[in-house]
């Protein structure tokens, strides 16, 4: 399981190097939900979900949401 951020209007997940993907396994991996809040919060995006992709069966979970500091 894999904590990211998602850009809610793209459904696209933020990677180690700042830029986005649609591919989940390429994006930024974090060690918690409130890690990944306090970063998406910093992002020049609008709306984010925090989900946890299960890469075994490509399944995903909603563990917060929240709004960016804008673009």
């Amino acid at each position: 399981m894999t904590i990211l951020i998602e850009k809610e209007e793209t459904q696209e997940y933020l990677t180690s190097a700042g830029k986005w993907t649609k591919i989940p396994r390429d994006g930024r991996p974090f060690t918690s939900m409130v890690l990944a809040y306090e970063v998406a919060k910093k992002e020049p995006i609008d709306k984010f979900n925090i989900v946890c992709h299960i890469a075994a069966t490509n399944q995903f979970v909603n563990l917060n949401h929240g709004h960016g500091k804008g673009v």
